[in-house]
C-alpha cells in the first residue's frame, strides 16, 4: 500500500514548476489528484498523471475568486468524495524599482500570494471539518518570508503574509487533527526563477542570462539549485502520517542558503 492510496490531493499553481513536480510525486504515492492554475496547460499536467497510471483530474481557475475557489473544492469532492490535503502553491512576483513598482503589481502579487493562500485554506478547512476526517494544509511561502530581497518589497509583503496565516490557522485548527504548515523554497530550477535572473539581472547590473543565477547558486552552501523534487519530497512528508504532530511550522528547502 502506498502512503496517499485514498486520499484526495488538491494543488493550486500546478500547471508547471514546483506545483506540476509535487503532483507528480503524489500521484506515484498514490493519491487522487486534483491539480489547478489559470492556464489550460493545468489539463497536460493531469493527463500525464492518468497516462503514468495515476488518478487525476484538471481545473483551470482564480485562486483570487471566492467563487472559483468553492467550484474547486466542490470538483474534488464531485470525482473523489473528499479533500484531504490542500496545497496552496499558486504564486506570482515582479520585480521593480520602488518608483516603478505599480499599485495594480502590488495588488496582484497581494491577491494571488496571500488572498488566494487563505480562500483556498478557508475552504479546505471547512470540507475537512465537515468530514470530520482531519487534514493537511501546506501553504507555499519563499525565501522572501525570511529576508526580504531587493525590488520586491510587495513580494516579499506577501510571502511574510502567508506565515502568519499559518501559524493562525494552526492554532484554530488543531483540535480538528488539521495540521497547518508552510514551505520556504530557496532557488528552484523553474520558469519564475528564469524570470528572476533575468529581470534582477537588468536591475542589478549588466548580467548575460544566466550569470546572476550562477552567482547566487555560489552562494548557496550545497553549491546547487534546488528541483521541483526536492521541494516535492517535503512537501509529502508533511502531509504524510509521519507528521502528524507538526503544525504552525515553517520549513525552508534551500540548500542552506538561509538557516533557521
Amino acid at each position: 500500500m502506498k502512503r496517499f492510496d485514498n486520499k484526495t490531493v488538491v494543488i493550486t499553481g500546478a500547471s508547471r514548476g514546483i506545483g506540476a513536480a509535487i503532483a507528480a510525486r503524489f500521484a506515484r504515492e498514490g493519491a487522487n489528484l486534483v491539480v489547478s492554475a489559470n492556464e489550460d496547460r493545468v489539463h497536460g499536467v493531469a493527463e500525464e498523471i492518468v497516462k503514468a497510471g495515476g488518478k487525476a483530474i484538471s481545473f483551470v481557475g482564480d485562486v483570487t475568486s471566492k467563487a472559483s475557489v468553492i467550484a474547486l473544492y466542490d470538483a474534488a469532492e464531485a470525482a473523489f468524495g473528499s479533500v484531504d490535503v490542500s496545497i496552496q502553491n499558486a504564486g506570482v512576483i515582479t520585480i521593480a524599482r520602488v518608483e516603478d513598482l505599480s499599485e495594480d503589481d502590488w495588488d496582484k502579487v497581494m491577491a494571488v500570494n496571500t488572498k488566494g493562500v487563505f480562500l483556498c485554506a478557508q475552504e479546505a478547512i471547512a470540507r475537512m471539518r465537515r468530514h470530520g476526517c482531519g487534514g493537511r494544509i501546506i501553504n507555499t511561502a519563499s525565501g522572501q518570508a525570511r529576508d526580504g530581497f531587493i525590488y520586491t518589497p510587495h513580494y516579499a509583503a506577501s510571502k511574510m503574509g502567508v506565515v502568519g496565516i499559518t501559524q493562525s490557522l494552526a492554532k484554530e485548527v488543531a483540535t480538528d487533527r488539521i495540521t497547518v504548515n508552510a514551505f520556504c523554497p530557496g532557488i528552484i530550477e523553474t520558469d519564475m526563477w528564469a524570470y528572476n535572473d533575468e529581470a534582477w539581472g537588468k536591475l542589478l547590473g549588466t548580467y548575460a542570462p544566466g550569470e546572476l543565477m550562477k552567482e547566487w547558486v555560489e552562494g548557496i552552501p550545497m553549491k546547487r539549485a534546488g528541483s521541483g523534487e526536492d521541494v516535492a519530497g517535503l512537501v509529502t512528508f508533511l502531509a504524510s502520517d509521519d507528521a502528524a504532530y507538526i503544525t504552525g511550522q515553517t520549513i525552508n528547502v534551500d540548500g542552506g542558503l538561509i538557516m533557521s
